[in-house]
């Protein structure tokens, strides 16, 4: 945001279609196909140049369904004051906050998309902090389910970096929490609080070659615990191993990942992650060694008019159950923003 926005009024449209297959036949989490569009116009509108106010409205639509599956009011007020931002309403979510897929679900931009409550940002050319609140479900009195809501934060530290392309981060925390509870409702279930958190390191090189333009190296520990009164969850604690490696390549970025797991579990991490499953047909199956060695064959396409078609192919091995399964995506992308005018504000 700049001092020449003041008074402006625009209008921003943001779109996403999205194509989704995956070929799984394991028991912690069953093959599906997301195939659908979301839609999000926006009215913006500018008080002053650091403070941004959105009103408008979500579509989301699933193929195959004449129903649309959402319509949902947007309301954001962001205030920015050099590399802080504070947000109120619907907050900068999903990928944005940054986390691994162990604790953060990339599904969830498909299924999730909206988080609503307050966010806290901070982005200098050295720290990146991202500290936010999503209140996922509202409890009344005498409601006939819980409260529910999630919140964390995450950061990273550039260490090092010099002119010949290295760079080093460090990750301190990634760190993500989910509470059902409330006093306010009329059943008999356990509240439930559960902790996510990992720390790790981020090695990138810059290189000159006509093929490969850079790799990357990270590798994060994570852990689970469940601070909940009463057990309900077959592991009270677990821990993981994250891996990466990539290469930016003129042709696309090829990464492969590694995953070792021990009564691991993340609500809102990717499923296939888990120590317990998410499937119909096998809803209480528990694996509580998991090992994956997944490659990743990603490619953006920079299209006219802001629009971004990304693509991903991610077969995996699955060193336990010796099977091979994989899932492809394609994503198309476009976030488009223009002026309507600029109101004259009374003195």
């Amino acid at each position: 945001m700049k001092p020449e926005n003041s008074g402006q009024l625009r209008v921003a449209v943001q779109g996403f279609l999205f194509s989704k297959d995956n070929e799984y036949f394991n028991k912690i989490n069953e093959g599906k196909t997301l195939y659908g569009t979301q839609l999000a116009p926006r009215l913006v509108y500018f008080p002053s140049g650091n403070l941004r106010l959105e009103a408008g409205i979500f579509l989301y639509k699933d193929y195959g369904t004449p129903r649309l599956r959402q319509v949902r009011p947007l309301f954001t007020a962001k205030y920015q004051n050099g590399p802080h931002s504070l947000l109120f309403g619907n907050i900068e979510g999903q990928l944005n906050h940054g986390y691994i897929e162990p604790l953060f679900d990339f599904e969830r931009v498909m299924l999730n998309r909206l988080e609503e409550g307050m966010q806290y940002r901070l982005q200098t050319s050295r720290v990146q902090l991202d500290a936010w609140v999503d209140w996922q479900r509202q409890q009344y009195r005498y409601s006939n389910f819980q409260e529910e809501v999630a919140g964390g934060l995450t950061s990273e530290v550039t260490a090092y970096q010099d002119s010949a392309g290295w760079r080093l981060g460090i990750v301190p925390m990634q760190f993500l929490a989910i509470h059902h509870g409330g006093q306010l409702d009329t059943i008999d279930t356990p509240l439930q609080t559960l902790f996510n958190f990992a720390t790790g390191l981020r090695v990138r090189r810059k290189l000159n070659s006509k093929f490969a333009t850079a790799v990357y190296l990270d590798g994060y520990v994570t852990h689970f615990t469940d601070y909940s009164f009463e057990e309900v969850l077959p592991y009270k604690r677990g821990t993981g191993l994250y891996l990466n490696a990539s290469v930016d390549t003129r042709l696309s970025t090829v990464m492969v990942s590694y995953w070792s797991g021990n009564g691991f579990v993340a609500p809102q991490g990717g499923k296939l992650y888990q120590s317990i499953s998410s499937t119909v047909n096998n809803p209480n199956y528990t694996e509580r060694q998991r090992q994956l060695l997944i490659l990743r064959f990603l490619k953006d396409y920079h299209l006219p008019g802001n629009v971004t078609l990304s693509t991903r192919f991610e077969p995996f091995y699955d060193l336990q159950n010796k099977q091979i399964e994989f899932s492809f995506g394609a994503y198309l992308n476009f976030n488009y923003e223009f002026l309507l005018g600029t109101l004259r504000q009374s003195e």
